[in-house]
């Protein structure tokens, strides 16, 4: 039952200050008013949506490529005051995984809070990753978690209820899993789904593992694979390879707890987990503050399943350009290093493995136990080489390649030209045209029966024709010149393919088209989405062709 007075009392004050009085950027009365009789001011609420609801579709940037990058973060921290207490051991100057404040005795707080979107669709699993996420932080620092508040930024009534409750069941449950209770938490109403967790634990303070201690000879170990902003970016746009949600969510939803207890046993030197920094950046900051230079083998990095077949086509979520600015200048690649070898050591990660440097004598122990306890990808990437200023060398043995496509930005080569698998960039029109598929020009060679694709109404002479068959020869190279890729990418001219098909009427143009889409990776919906926007053009007729034809390649 609406409370009319009040709406009226509620309403009447917002059309005076020339503001909704809960939302100052809107007029009153509100869209949302005029559309739905609906007055939030005023206590009014709209039914609850239901149904399932896909969370990586609610975000722009999904997991812990949801942050602010490194070098903006400390461009912002660089003129705080420092912290003048004795009893903070490890504070925010140290850039490190987590804060430690002494106690009484050797007994110190370890302290973290990590909150990010969406890296998985399923609310449940997503909050099982927020946990896991935050509790790493602790468990880098050789620390042992004891409890957890929730934290939660929610579309409250725009997003199933049920969506929320999932997210903080799933981290209630991967806490518990830990020994952690959840004792409380704080949501704020926000247009992004966001959720993390503020942990609390306690260290022995001497046994405190910080991104500082790295030393000439340690071996450089990671725990678990890389890859997870290239597949979850994958998932976003309808593009990973099979599996790879499944393959990413159970490593995201893993704890680190067994590596952070076994690395003090084999006597790590430093530690820091590998989150949304990217490998290359937690690396590079780990050799700064431990006054080191370091080298890793990219062959001996863990990798997901279907990461290399997503650089190969292009798949490179923006992530990985930010921390590329952030710390490209750390980085020394070697010969035979590639471009797309160094996306992914910038990718930005979710719940990641903890990076450990251990003496190099313990490594091959320390990653055998660790593989007999349950962490099957924990691998030697490289060493600590030596006293220095924070270098990190990439370097290859070639025992790991990359897809062809991906493969040909090596290090002071030259680029092969562009294929259909090929990440779009700007192509030489001269040179695309001479190496396209003739498949690629819709009308360049008039094959048989339906393939003929606007064949039809070109001049068709015969040989000896001389001028009619020149022109024809020219036409069919202008076709398949306009087809290749140049300022526009070979799937943005595919969707106008399919668009002007439709406009053109051209139906054998339209079943070649849409073939095309199809194996270039076009789901249903892209493709419907291009047709319509050529009827929206074209009318109605246009659209009677359109379903017609649908109907008969259905058929």
């Amino acid at each position: 039952m609406i409370d009319r007075e009040k709406r009226k009392r509620v309403m009447q004050r917002s059309i005076r200050l020339g503001h909704c009085i809960c939302d100052p950027k809107k007029a009153c009365p509100c869209d949302l008013f005029k559309a739905k009789d609906v007055c939030l001011c005023a206590g009014e609420t709209l039914d609850a949506p239901t149904g399932p609801v896909r969370l990586t579709a609610l975000v722009e940037k999904a997991g812990c490529a949801s942050k602010i990058d490194q070098a903006s973060l400390k461009r912002v921290l660089a003129d705080l005051p420092d912290i003048d207490d004795p009893r903070v051991l490890v504070g925010s100057a140290a850039g490190d995984d987590a804060g430690v404040y002494a106690l009484d005795g050797d007994v110190c707080l370890v302290q973290t809070v990590d909150v990010f979107c969406p890296s998985v669709d399923d609310p449940y699993v997503f909050g099982q990753i927020a946990a896991a996420n935050s509790l790493s932080d602790v468990y880098a620092m050789g620390g042992r978690p004891l409890t957890a508040l929730s934290i939660i930024g929610f579309p409250i009534r725009e997003v199933p209820d049920h969506v929320m409750r999932e997210m903080l069941r799933g981290g209630i449950d991967k806490m518990a899993e830990a020994g952690v209770p959840v004792v409380g938490g704080h949501s704020i109403k926000d247009a992004e789904i966001k959720a993390g967790f503020a942990v609390t634990g306690l260290i022995d303070k001497n046994h405190i593992l910080t991104n500082a201690g790295a030393r000439p000879g340690d071996a450089l170990v990671l725990t678990k694979p890389i890859g997870t902003g290239i597949l979850a970016f994958a998932v976003q746009i309808d593009r990973a390879p099979e599996a790879a949600a499944g393959a990413i969510a159970d490593s995201m939803t893993t704890l680190n707890r067994t590596a952070a207890e076994r690395m003090l046993e084999f006597d790590a030197h430093a530690c820091t987990d590998v989150t949304g920094f990217g490998l290359m950046g937690h690396l590079a900051e780990m050799a700064r503050a431990s006054g080191v230079d370091v080298r890793i083998v990219w062959d001996e990095v863990p990798l997901f399943p279907g990461v290399l077949e997503c650089l190969a086509e292009g798949i490179i979520p923006g992530g990985i350009e930010r921390n590329r600015e952030s710390s490209a200048s750390s980085a020394d690649a070697g010969d035979g290093v590639t471009e797309a070898m160094l996306d992914v050591c910038f990718d930005p990660q979710t719940s990641g493995g903890l990076l450990v440097a251990v003496p190099a004598a313990k490594a091959e122990a320390f990653v055998a136990r660790l593989h007999e306890e349950g962490v099957p990808a924990a691998a030697v990437i490289g060493e600590v080489t030596g006293k220095g200023t924070g270098r990190v060398a990439v370097t290859t043995s070639g025992r790991c390649t990359m897809p062809a496509s991906a493969a040909p930005q090596a290090n002071g080569e030259a680029a092969s030209p562009p294929s259909e698998a090929d990440e779009p960039r700007r192509a030489d029109p001269d040179t695309a045209a001479a190496t396209a598929p003739a498949e690629e020009a819709c009308c360049a060679e008039p094959p048989a029966d339906d393939e003929a694709c606007c064949a039809e109404g070109t001049a068709s002479a015969a040989p000896g024709a001389g001028g009619a068959a020149e022109v024809e020869r020219a036409f069919m190279a202008f076709m398949k010149r306009a087809a290749t890729p140049g300022a526009l990418d070979v799937a943005t001219k595919q969707a106008l393919n399919v668009a002007l098909s439709v406009l053109a009427e051209c139906e054998p143009c339209l079943k070649i088209h849409i073939r095309k889409a199809r194996r270039m990776g076009f789901t249903e919906e892209e493709i419907e989405e291009a047709a319509w926007m050529a009827i929206a053009f074209g009318g109605s007729p246009t659209m009677m062709f359109y379903k017609e034809t649908a109907r008969k390649m259905a058929e």
